[in-house]
């Protein structure tokens, strides 16, 4: 039996540089999302069409729900708390204050409200990045190095398997997560994308446990089992999807960032939708997005 096709549609022609790391307020019915090289936070509320924008004053890798009208944010230098009535941002911790080339890239809390997050070398793209999670309020670990692109991060609805990507590596890996103490454990590969130029992006995880994977320059998003076996494929006009998140009141629509960067003038003309926000009611639904320091 082969894999159910699906077609997601524009829902915001907004552009982005490199939109990424999509995530829901279910409080607020809103969808909040970054520009990394915009710099700059959005939020879409689907219901009304109402959009708002933060501008960052250094580049934006991932963010997460905070509380209190605030939002975590990853910044290329270090870890900051954003107020969404003022702007303003704080700074709670700068993992790597001597790695200038270094920024922060994707990041996610787990369902312990702890923010778990890549570095990565933004210049040359060598294996210099560290995954790290981040404790509320300052407690910083470090769990893996040797990083070239981190994103991918997300976890099983039982909380026993936590999931991670390496762009440039072209694989997604799954490990065994204790929930107590936020350790991990038997690496194992889930999807092996050979040598490209297919690559893993941002991912996230529904209620049936499938992990629902963006692959840059293939165009499409892929829903993988637990066994990594493809079971469906979302297709995109675009060629450079970057992350997901389930949303809506329901949790059953699948919103895809997407990237307008490194395309040429031709690409750009035949994929004139890059850089947009997309959706597609995907038949299964996601799971509440965790925020920072509560469980």
């Amino acid at each position: 039996m082969g894999a159910t096709i699906l077609k997601a549609e524009c829902v915001l022609a907004c552009a982005n540089r490199l939109g990424e790391v999509p995530i829901w307020c279910g409080e607020r019915r809103a969808l909040f999302w970054v520009d990394v090289r915009g710099p700059a936070i959005h939020r879409l509320e689907p219901s009304t069409g109402a959009l708002a924008s933060w501008p960052m004053a250094q580049l934006v890798g991932s963010i997460a729900l905070a509380g209190g009208g605030r939002l975590l944010a990853a910044l290329q230098r270090g870890f900051h708390l954003v107020d969404l009535d003022s702007g303003a941002t704080t700074l709670l911790v700068d993992p790597e204050p001597d790695q200038p080339e270094h920024r922060l890239n994707d990041g996610r809390c787990d369902r312990a409200g702890r923010f778990w997050c890549g570095s990565m070398n933004d210049v040359r793209r060598d294996p210099e990045g560290i995954l790290y999670r981040l404790d509320e309020p300052k407690g910083l670990t470090r769990h893996l190095d040797g990083i070239i692109i981190p994103n991918g991060l997300c976890w099983s609805p039982d909380n026993r398997t936590m999931y991670f990507a390496d762009t440039r590596k072209y694989h997604i890996l799954a490990f065994d997560f204790d929930f107590d103490d936020g350790m991990i454990s038997r690496p194992r590969l889930l999807v092996d994308f050979g040598t490209g130029p297919n690559r893993p992006d941002g991912s996230t995880v529904d209620a049936d446990g499938c992990v629902w994977n963006a692959e840059m320059a293939a165009g499409r998003v892929v829903r993988y089992t637990p066994r990594g076996v493809v079971d469906t494929i979302v297709e995109l006009p675009t060629s450079q999807p970057t992350a997901v998140t389930f949303g809506g009141d329901d949790l059953r629509t699948l919103y895809i960032t997407t990237a307008a960067q490194n395309l040429s003038a031709e690409q750009l003309a035949r994929e004139p939708l890059s850089g947009g926000l997309f959706a597609v009611r995907a038949g299964v639904a996601g799971l509440p997005e965790p925020v920072f320091g509560g469980r």
